[in-house]
């Protein structure tokens, strides 16, 4: 369970489906991913609820025995919020909504919120809104009435247009404003990538909370903010970095993270811009993660969704200083799992034999970083060489002491 402040925190409870796409253990990953999603937004988990089907329910997504289930512990308990680990449908969502009476989100509503918290710029804040809105539209209950303020109400209602309709109308103008503005804005960043082209470019990318900003800061010595929380990063961070005497640009991007809504995905073009343009991709990987073999799938899947799968890469395992194993007994004959092999052993597995360089390090201890950082040089000066053939004498790698 997550350290609480209960003073702080909205109680809530979790729900999630057993079905034949999605086992046991499979769920329980994705549970503690949404609880870790929960707790990044400003929630406690008091509980959470699971139930065995074929697959989910049309009108409550759970099935009715369960729902009521779920509606007494919330009332007994005082729960003010429900998290079902799916998308939900408008339906589920309004049907859920009537029969529980308290506040329904999906794990698609829970990261739009974390974004929306997470947004700083005015360029990041207004990707968010509009990934809410193209969420929200087909969504729209009565409750959304207040919109209508934001027009003013005489003079702006057709003859015998509803309030609901008024609102669809109002969010539909409004994602189109915001789809202009990020046109401008997406402009004005294209130049900008067009302008530091004559440099190498080498972009950051992972799951989120792999430890890319803490990798960032001790590779660029300088200051992003990193935490340890989901999305703690949202804007795409640009730096200058010297390695050797070599200068390519680094840059941070925005974490993945499996079942990532389409509308974020979207609306955040131009922030996967930078890892489309990019010349080569540290893909960094948390060790010490039960997980991590699923979280390189999801990544792989949408550097393949986006066309940046074919780019040179390099394979950053972090975090081993957090890794730990239970050291199986000399004469246990059962079968190795995830939990009981050891670093060295991973290291000769499947990523020995990777296609792409490897390295293991601690970006927080700065553990192997003398390797990692040949590693970067090699590629990048390979990158350099093929755009510049005539200067790649000038450039020549030395050990540096880290400060």
């Amino acid at each position: 369970m997550l350290e609480k402040k209960d003073h702080q925190y909205e109680k809530a409870v979790l729900v999630g489906l057993i079905t034949q796409n999605q086992d046991e253990e499979k769920l329980t990953e994705y549970l503690d991913e949404l609880e870790f999603l929960a707790f990044t937004a400003g929630a406690t988990v008091e509980k959470r609820f699971t139930q065995k089907m074929s697959q989910p329910d049309s009108k409550t997504f759970v099935g009715s025995g369960k729902a009521e289930e779920i509606r007494n512990y919330v009332k007994e308990h005082e729960i003010g919020t429900i998290i079902f680990d799916d998308e939900l449908s408008p339906s589920q969502l309004k049907n859920l909504e009537r029969e529980m009476e308290v506040k329904i989100l999906d794990r698609t509503n829970l990261i739009l919120d974390i974004f929306a918290q997470r947004a700083q710029t005015s360029y990041a804040r207004t990707q968010v809104e509009l990934a809410q809105y193209e969420y929200l539209l087909p969504r729209l209950t009565r409750m959304w009435t207040h919109l209508e303020r934001q027009r003013g109400g005489i003079g702006m209602r057709g003859p015998g247009e509803t309030e609901i309709e008024t609102d669809r109308r109002i969010i539909r103008d409004r994602i189109s404003l915001l789809k202009e503005k990020l046109k401008t804005i997406d402009k004005q960043m294209s130049t900008q990538r067009q302008n530091r082209g004559k440099m190498v470019r080498v972009a950051l990318v992972g799951y989120t909370n792999v430890g890319k900003s803490t990798l960032m800061n001790a590779l660029s010595k300088s200051e992003v903010f990193a935490e340890n929380k989901l999305f703690a990063t949202l804007d795409t961070t640009v730096r200058k970095v010297v390695i050797g005497n070599l200068p390519f640009l680094l840059t941070d991007t925005v974490g993945f993270i499996r079942k990532l809504p389409t509308q974020l995905v979207e609306s955040f073009k131009s922030t996967l811009d930078e890892v489309r343009e990019s010349d080569l991709l540290i893909h960094v990987v948390d060790i010490s993660h039960e997980s991590f073999e699923d979280h390189i799938n999801s990544v792989n899947q949408i550097l393949m969704e986006i066309g940046a799968h074919q780019k040179p890469m390099i394979m950053v395992f972090n975090k081993i200083d957090a890794f730990a194993y239970e050291k199986k007994d000399e004469d246990d004959l059962t079968p190795a799992n995830k939990k009981n092999i050891s670093l060295a052993e991973w290291e000769k597995t499947w990523m020995s034999k990777s296609k792409y360089p490897t390295v293991f390090i601690s970006a927080l201890t700065k553990q192997n970083f003398p390797e990692m950082k040949k590693m970067i040089y090699d590629e990048v000066l390979k990158i350099h060489i093929s755009r510049f053939p005539y200067n790649d004498f000038l450039f020549e790698y030395f050990e540096e002491e880290d400060a």
